[in-house]
């Protein structure tokens, strides 16, 4: 943007050789770091001389000093003249200003320009260039800067004087520190809203909180904000480069987040001179101050980190500069006239500025250069580019903007009233997310630079308090969203009372419900028997604890007291298995028991319980779990009662009970008519594969069997097959655990043992007389693939005949596979067992000895499970063999 004031006329480049300018008229600059009193020097003396402007590199900067020499010498006084905000009273003598906006055409005493090492900049420095070139007052005029610029003052601007002033403290570097380590009063230092947001949010929830400054802000939200750090709400302030620029506040440290920013065409390092900028802001007056690195930043190098404690950086070697002696005869030659090269070696183009871009593209519209043929209209479409493209959309939106006000100011002589309420009306409100907040900022900053043109606008003092009026609104609403996100008023008033004293003085009490307070901050909760933190993660977390269980010391006893005559429904298995809740709060695990249906209960570690108060949980966990189980598994405990004083019984039930109701058997076991006779009376079968109660396979069994089973086993319960699966994949869980709950192997699935055993029953059946053709049902019956039916067939030793193929000289449709029956097996016998000898010998004589088809019978020895008491003595007999 370039300097025309709004309202204030066109701005000469000659105007500081305006006459009534003395040839005497001091020259000074007053060169230094950071925290020299430069700005409050310059202040001083412009307020001694009857009149002065001086500039800022922001507009946050020009508002706060104006705010400050109103209080010296009266709101009548002073002027504020921005490009979004013009209060000039009619009898103001001092002008406070932004560099773009100060009104050269006035005669002044004093005149002033801050931050003169911004000529340099490639974007702004042509401004700064031009002020320094050109801009002087009657009496006394003063550069203030960085020491980098010495060199070129003194060839640019023969006879000036050039003061140095010390830092009035020392600044030194401390390295790389931790977010949550960064001490109190700290600046955290970004260079993206993104990381800005990022850090910002980690301090919220380890330190409390933390004030937002960046460019962006309006100077209410921004003065909104500078005030909760200021006051003390918060300790920690995280920032652009923004502060770099004379805003003061109470800084100790200063951290670099990041040391690379993008400059508007690319991304690029810091250098030393600004990292030093930044650095600067800690400490004020007297107090010493550091800097260093936190977060991902790398570490400053050694040479980087002396060279901004003793402030010595490279000489800028060239200013930005830009023509200012324009000719309007058309919008070609105004063009021209911009591109014009540097008259020296120290000055140097800088990057084409959005000013100059937008005329470049209006110049091309035939509709703009119609109306364009004038010294005068070229001059207003020039003032119609230097609209601030402040929302920087990237596309051609704010070129049609300049476009639009021109045309409406050449052929009506004003821009209209109900475009410009429409505009405002589109960004006014005060709803929404950080960021479209600040997005309709910008667009109401836009609306206050086209109302602060008194020559653009009808009754322009009523837009002008109409976008300002917009504008708080916005700002007010931003401050509060900041606030709502970053901070956090209860944590940060408790980090500060740690801080400052640690926990023993700090008030604890707990609330009817459960709440836990700490200096009247809920700081947590008592959930079961265990005090949660809520919403303090920081790292003196274990003192703010300390001050927490003071509170619950008697509150724990009262709720020992209360689980211990709780009524059985307060308790229930966590979803893991392995844990047991109380009012849905974990309070113990379960341990492997001397039992599969007695499991160890072991209460939770818990520094707010003593010995006693945990065995008065364990019992009271225990005796329900005891009913539980005897509930649960009542068919198994009714058997056991009930059996008769019979040995074989009593170790058949004795299996039951190991197993929980359900124990596999070996190929090799007998099964006696009359034993079967006598465990079906008592809801037991016994079958082919296992001996079970079937009562004990519905889904709450199975659950209870199997949170039982990993407790013994020591294992984390897995996710058990949904109820009402009958087969699964063979591996889907481990074989010991799926063998205790009653999926037996079959080919490659496991099938659950009720269902197995039914199939193998009623295929027996059917096979008794003669082999029958397979059923194609079969699959889906069993939930598996077609062409998995034989393997699951054979894993169940229920033979499957392929059928033999037709004879070349024979047709006919395909004989079918053929179920034959169950294999027999040695030593085996019962009704139910496998195919009778007279069937097997009708086999044999069918196919002839040794044919094809013949079913060989063949002895095996029995398998042992590795958990078996036999299991050892196995392994000597297999040696033997």
């Amino acid at each position: 943007m370039t300097g025309v004031p709004m309202g204030a006329g066109p701005l000469h480049s000659a105007a500081g050789r305006a006459t009534g300018i003395s040839s005497s008229a001091q020259v000074r600059a007053v060169l230094g770091p950071t925290n020299t009193g430069k700005t409050h020097l310059a202040i001083e003396r412009m307020l001694a001389h009857a009149s002065g402007i001086i500039g800022f590199p922001l507009r946050l900067l020009a508002r706060e000093n104006y705010d400050r020499m109103v209080a010296r010498k009266g709101a009548g006084a002073v002027a504020l003249i921005t490009g979004e905000e013009k209060i000039i009273p009619p009898n103001a003598r001092w002008f406070s200003c932004t560099v773009e906006a100060m009104p050269l055409d006035r005669r002044v005493a004093f005149v002033a320009v801050d931050e003169i090492q911004l000529c340099a900049d490639p974007d702004r420095g042509h401004i700064f260039t031009d002020r320094l070139l050109h801009a002087r007052g009657q009496v006394e005029t003063m550069f203030l800067g960085a020491d980098t610029i010495r060199p070129l003052l003194r060839r640019l601007v023969p006879g000036i004087e050039i003061d140095h002033r010390p830092r009035l403290s020392h600044l030194a570097h401390t390295g790389a520190t931790k977010l949550t380590r960064l001490p109190p009063r700290s600046a955290i230092v970004a260079f993206s809203a993104a990381e800005v947001y990022a850090i910002a949010e980690l301090i919220r929830r380890r330190r409390g909180g933390c004030a937002i400054v960046m460019g962006q802000l309006s100077p209410r939200t921004r003065n909104a904000q500078v005030a909760l750090y200021q006051d003390k709400e918060v300790d920690y302030l995280v920032a652009t480069d923004a502060i770099g620029m004379g805003l003061n506040m109470d800084v100790n440290h200063v951290a670099f987040a990041s040391l690379s920013k993008f400059d508007g065409t690319r991304m690029r390092p810091l250098t030393p001179a600004e990292i030093a900028q930044v650095a600067g802001r800690a400490g004020r007056g007297l107090r010493d101050g550091t800097f260093g690195t936190t977060g991902m930043c790398r570490p400053l190098s050694e040479e980087v980190a002396e060279a901004v404690e003793e402030h010595r950086f490279d000489p800028l070697t060239r200013l930005s500069w830009r023509n200012s002696e324009l000719d309007f005869s058309s919008p070609d030659a105004l063009l021209s006239s911009l591109g014009r090269s540097p008259p020296l070696p120290e000055l140097t183009a800088g990057h084409e500025a959005s000013d100059v871009l937008a005329l470049a593209s209006l110049a091309a519209n035939p509709e703009i250069r119609a109306l364009a043929r004038s010294r005068a209209a070229t001059r207003l479409l020039w003032e119609s580019c230097q609209i601030p493209d402040f929302r920087k959309l990237g596309d051609e939106s704010h070129i049609r903007l300049c476009a639009r006000v021109f045309s409406y100011v050449m052929r009506d002589g004003r821009v209209p009233p109900a475009w410009m309420e429409g505009q405002i009306a589109a960004f006014l409100r005060p709803e929404g997310t950080i960021d479209s907040l600040m997005h309709r900022l910008s667009g109401i900053r836009v609306c206050a630079y086209i109302a602060a043109r008194p020559d653009w606008l009808r009754n322009a003092q009523y837009w002008q308090d109409r976008t300002r009026e917009a504008e708080n609104q916005l700002s007010d609403a931003l401050h509060e969203q900041l606030t709502a996100r970053f901070v956090d008023r209860r944590a940060a008033t408790l980090i500060r009372r740690l801080d400052e004293g640690g926990a023993d003085d700090l008030l604890s009490a707990v609330t009817a419900q459960g709440e836990v307070l700490v200096e009247g901050h809920a700081v947590g909760r008592i959930a079961g028997l265990d005090l949660l933190a809520e919403g303090i993660d920081v790292p003196d977390r274990r003192l703010l604890m300390r001050a927490a269980r003071r509170a619950v010391r008697t509150e724990i006893p009262r709720r020992v007291h209360v689980l211990a005559h709780a009524p059985d429904s307060c308790f229930d298995f966590a979803e893991d298995g392995r844990h047991l809740t109380w009012e849905g709060v974990n309070v113990a695990r379960l341990r492997r028991g001397h039992q599969l249906l007695h499991p160890r209960i072991e209460v939770l570690d818990n520094p707010l319980l003593d010995n006693v108060q945990r065995e008065r949980i364990r019992e009271r966990l225990a005796e329900w779990l005891g009913r539980h189980v005897r509930e649960v598994f009542a068919p198994l405990f009714a058997a056991q009662a009930a059996m008769p004083d019979d040995p074989t019984l009593r170790g058949v039930v004795h299996r039951l009970m190991e197993g929980a109701g359900l124990t596999p058997l070996e190929r090799h076991e007998e099964r006696s008519r009359g034993l079967r006779g006598h465990l079906g009376r008592l809801g037991i079968r016994i079958g082919q594969l296992a001996l079970f109660m079937p009562a004990l396979m519905k889904p709450r069994g199975m659950r209870l069997r199997a949170i039982l089973t990993c407790a013994h086993m020591e294992t984390e319960i897995p996710d058990l097959p949904a109820p009402g699966r009958i087969s699964v994949p063979h591996d889907l869980l481990p074989a010991p655990f799926m063998d205790r709950m009653g999926w037996m192997r079959a080919g490659p699935v496991r099938i659950r043992v009720d269902i197995a055993e039914k199939l193998i029953t009623e295929l027996t059946r059917q096979t008794r007389q003669h082999p029958v053709p397979l059923s194609h049902a079969l699959a889906s019956r069993l939930s598996i693939r077609r062409d998995a039916i034989q393997a699951v067939l054979k894993g169940l030793d229920i033979h499957v005949r392929p059928p033999r193929p037709m004879p070349p000289e024979q047709f006919g449709p395909p004989a079918p596979t053929m179920l034959v029956g169950r294999l027999r097996r040695k030593g085996s016998s019962g009704a139910s067992g496998p195919v009778s000898g007279r069937h097997s010998r009708r086999q044999e004589g069918a196919h002839g000895h040794g044919s094809a088809g013949d079913v060989q019978v063949v002895a095996r020895r029995p398998a042992i499970r590795e958990d078996h008491p036999f299991a050892a003595l196995a392994v000597l007999r297999d040696r033997r063999a």
